[in-house]
């Protein structure tokens, strides 16, 4: 944050560490859980711009089993041969305008894998939220009880879906939003970013 100050008869513009994230305290003082997502335009390892964070809120208090699945793909907690498993440098590899991007296959990279912290994959949990506004977050499956890693985040109301994938969470705020709609606009090929869109860095907040 940004301060002005009078020294001396002069302004002087101090910077001041800024505070806990507002948004990110009221999720959890409703009982819930924050990660995030740096997203990135990667073209090769010379040719980066990033793209923003996205944050977002993991409805712990009714799914909490899909919700932990997903925070430590996040964290990398999830070990496999003892080394940190999950999100990171991994791709959006499907983005469908008006509808959603989707992403976490950390195994394939092309929407084919499946890896959950429980399995292969795991039930679906419950279907108490829908999928009823942009922003979304829900798990991708290829049928019932089939979820592992890949996950979707909704860029308009799906409500063809409620009853069919589990919705466990949302975009936490509007700058996060905005980052979702920097990857929606990014040309796609067969529904496949021309240029990768790679989570750079995730964790929990």
């Amino acid at each position: 944050q940004d301060v002005t100050v009078i020294i001396g008869g002069c302004e002087v513009t101090m910077s001041t560490p800024a505070g806990p994230d507002p948004a990110v305290m009221e999720a959890i003082k409703r009982g819930n859980r924050v990660v995030f997502l740096d997203v990135a335009l990667v073209a090769d390892e010379s040719n980066t711009s990033q793209l923003g964070r996205i944050k977002l809120e993991l409805f712990v208090k009714d799914c909490p089993k899909t919700c932990e699945n997903f925070r430590q793909l996040c964290t990398g907690e999830f070990l496999q041969n003892e080394q940190p498993t999950g999100y990171k440098n991994t791709s959006f590899h499907r983005v469908i305008k008006d509808f959603m991007v989707q992403g976490g296959d950390f195994i394939n990279g092309d929407g084919t894998g499946r890896q959950s912290i429980y399995g292969s994959t795991f039930a679906d949990e419950n279907f108490l939220h829908r999928h009823d506004q942009p922003g979304m977050l829900s798990m991708a499956n290829s049928g019932k009880n089939t979820n592992g890693c890949q996950f979707f985040i909704t860029t308009q109301k799906a409500d063809w879906l409620d009853g069919k994938h589990v919705v466990f969470g949302k975009v936490l705020d509007g700058t996060s939003m905005l980052t979702i709609r920097k990857c929606e606009a990014v040309p796609v090929s067969n529904q496949k970013p021309r240029i990768p869109i790679k989570v750079v860095q995730c964790g929990e907040l």
